[in-house]
């Protein structure tokens, strides 16, 4: 056999041989794809460029609100008294430097003994304001089985403290809630209340303070 035959053979072999190799790692790819293995894509793979690409797409969609005050627990008493308090509070993102804006709704019930007598208010929320993991909101009474009180504006505070919730509201001093209409927004007494162990949770969202710059 020439020299030339040869060489034209061995390329030949050469060919068939890096062929096979990448129809052995296609195979190979293939396979982890279809086993559903979490390999990462080999560095020529347009896959990880397209991932990349919807990252800031997936945080857009989830921005996050400004401020918030979910959750529902029974205060603690020694007594057979029932209180309960719930709230579903949120300032929008874009409603950032208005606390005034906040939207959702509160109920609080309280009952001399589990099952018994007492009274008990709803209402929509119209101002929320939080601190770290504190926040104090409003809202207007718009259900209750107390009548004088419809219509009028109660405040609540609630300290978010992962497991021992405190809980604070606007009438801690007169005795009950009075109806007025004249308590200014966000206004709300210390939270002196402790909640009742295992009978529920309060979740604040820390609100980012839209501090002035100079001009």
């Amino acid at each position: 056999m020439s020299r030339t035959t040869t060489d034209r053979v061995l390329n030949r072999h050469r060919v068939l041989a890096v062929g096979a190799a990448l129809l052995m790692t296609a195979g190979a790819a293939g396979v982890a794809v279809a086993s559903g293995d979490e390999a990462a894509p080999p560095a020529s793979s347009s896959a990880a460029p397209r991932t990349a690409d919807k990252a800031p797409t997936a945080e857009k969609a989830t921005k996050r609100e400004a401020a918030a005050l979910t959750g529902t627990a029974k205060m603690y008493r020694k007594t057979m008294e029932d209180v309960t308090f719930t709230f579903d509070a949120h300032l929008a993102a874009q409603d950032n430097g208005d606390p005034s804006k906040a939207t959702g709704t509160f109920r609080f019930v309280h009952l001399d003994k589990p099952g018994g007598k007492g009274g008990w208010a709803k209402g929509r929320i119209d101002c929320l304001m939080t601190g770290g993991k504190v926040a104090t909101a409003t809202g207007i009474i718009t259900g209750t089985n107390m009548k004088d009180i419809k219509g009028g504006r109660v405040g609540f505070t609630v300290h978010d403290t992962a497991g021992a919730d405190r809980v604070g509201y606007s009438w801690a001093a007169v005795g009950g809630p009075d109806g007025t209409k004249n308590l200014p927004k966000c206004t709300s007494s210390a939270p002196h209340e402790k909640v009742r162990k295992g009978t529920g949770d309060f979740h604040v969202t820390p609100w980012k303070v839209p501090y002035p710059t100079a001009n």
